[in-house]
């Protein structure tokens, strides 16, 4: 299966500033268009599975917008509602994204896994956004760049409460660890035989520890299907708000191939991959589906 590419990476191609606490997500509210516009910019390049907007949204952003609970969360809800739309009378599945906490504190915690917030304050944090998600009739909620065990435990308990199935998908500093040092095997092991988890993944981690990752989350969770959707390998400098090392990722379709030979049963992109990447990476699947 094949999953879009970067949200917020096409709309500031397209000359979007993006909010530094809402990133992509306060086009919701400003301009959503431009937000569909987008997704069907990935449903042309192939994807049958669209996340939404909702990566970074959190009330405590857009209060900064001025807006009250109920505001942000018909806010959470239009993200669903635009990736439908996009999809319009195509397969094409909505994965309703779920974010970390660090995605929302404009630090780069989420690439560290090191957060100023204890259990509780994590369940007090994802329950409302899960909520309101679950309602929507999203296809599946998108857990994802999760980088620590802790917040994996977290969601492992709160996602028995929905209805909706989903997907928990990790960020790694290398090719066995979370991005807080945990094994990824613990954080997989969590959802074995979940009753609403039907997949894991790795996500927003550079493209060289997918074989690796994809080889342990095998072994810890062998009865659930894989998806891999890395940034382009480069790093982000949260401090200065910017990429580092910016370079054009290897070849796509080559390493998307390694990573459906590795064991994944869905690639895509996440920073720094548009819709020539998914493109390259529907010739992988086709390739390998053929040969």
């Amino acid at each position: 299966m094949l999953l879009d590419g970067g949200l917020a990476t096409r709309l500031e191609e397209m000359g979007e500033a993006l909010h530094p606490r809402l990133w992509s997500a306060a086009l919701l509210h400003s301009a959503p268009e431009r937000i569909r516009q987008v997704h069907r910019e990935y449903v042309a390049a192939g994807a049958e599975v669209l996340i939404t907007a909702s990566y970074q949204a959190s009330r405590e952003g857009f209060a900064s917008l001025g807006l009250d609970r109920s505001a942000s969360d018909r806010l959470l809800a239009l993200s669903v509602s635009l990736a439908r739309e996009a999809a319009d009378r195509t397969p094409a599945l909505v994965a309703a994204s779920v974010g970390p906490w660090g995605a929302t504190r404009n630090d780069g915690s989420e690439y560290t896994g090191v957060y100023a917030i204890d259990h509780a304050g994590l369940v007090d944090f994802h329950r409302p956004r899960l909520e309101v998600l679950d309602a929507t009739g999203a296809d599946v909620l998108a857990c994802e760049t999760l980088p620590s065990l802790t917040e994996a435990e977290v969601l492992a308990t709160l996602l028995r409460e929905v209805r909706t199935p989903a997907w928990v998908s990790f960020c790694c500093r290398d090719e066995r660890h979370l991005s807080d040092g945990s094994p990824v095997a613990s954080a997989a092991a969590l959802f074995v035989d979940h009753p609403r988890v039907v997949a894991l993944g790795v996500n927003c981690t550079a493209p060289r520890h997918l074989p690796g990752l994809l080889h342990h989350l095998r072994r810890a969770a062998p009865g659930l299907p894989l998806l891999v959707y890395p940034n382009s390998g480069e790093r982000y400098d949260a401090g200065q708000q910017r990429w580092l090392d910016l370079a054009e990722p290897p070849d796509t379709t080559a390493e998307a191939r390694r990573w459906l030979l590795a064991g994944a049963r869905g690639v895509g992109g996440c920073c720094r991959m548009g819709p020539d990447h998914i493109r390259a990476m529907a010739r992988a699947i086709e390739e390998t589906s053929t040969s």
